[in-house]
Formats: structure tokens, C-alpha cells, sequence
């Protein structure tokens, strides 16, 4: 992230991602492109995605390995039809909150 003077500012991953406190059915979008040997597409009219486009909102199924996590994602369209199934690293999502949160 470029500051206003111009310098670049380093965050670490865990501070945009709250990945430490990532719990079952917590909803989250993916930061990068998701190839499609990754993916498990679900729906037959996703059979031809080459990958899956970043922003893609989802919803944490399991979390494997508490000390190394992996989180089983599925992706969902706009009417909650599954489009694809993947297992992701922490440092691939970002955590969505539907409520502001005022303790920091």
C-alpha cells in the first residue's frame, strides 16, 4: 500500500485478513485469481472457468490445521446456488464483516 508521501506501507497479512480469528461459516473474498486446477466447479455452467476471478465472495466450510491453517471455501452466486469448492491459505482471503466492529 503506497502512503501520501509516496512510501511503501508494509501491513502484515493477518491485519487484513483476521485470519487468527477465521471461524466455521465465517464469509470471506478471495485476494487473487484461483486457478482452475484448484477448484472443484459444482454447477455445469462453470465448467469452462479457467480460474476463478478475485473478489469472489465465500463461505469458510472447515478449517483444517489450527497451526498451519487451510479453509475449505465454497463459493456461492447472488442466489446461493454453489459454484465451486476450493481450499485456501490464509494469506488468499480477506474476512467480510456485515457489522461494524468498535473494538480494535
Amino acid at each position: 500500500m503506497k502512503l501520501p508521501n509516496g512510501n511503501q506501507a508494509i501491513i502484515p497479512m493477518s491485519k487484513l485478513t483476521n485470519v487468527n480469528q477465521l471461524t466455521h461459516l465465517d464469509t470471506i473474498a478471495n485476494l487473487h485469481l484461483i486457478s482452475r486446477d484448484r477448484l472443484t466447479l459444482v454447477e455445469p455452467r462453470y465448467q469452462m472457468l479457467e480460474s476463478l476471478p478475485v473478489g469472489q465472495v465465500g463461505t469458510v466450510l472447515e478449517i483444517h490445521d489450527r497451526e498451519n491453517p487451510q479453509y475449505l471455501v465454497e463459493f456461492a452466486d447472488s442466489r446461493s446456488w454453489e459454484s465451486a469448492v476450493a481450499i485456501l491459505n490464509p494469506d488468499e482471503i480477506l474476512v467480510l464483516h456485515y457489522e461494524l466492529s468498535l473494538v480494535g
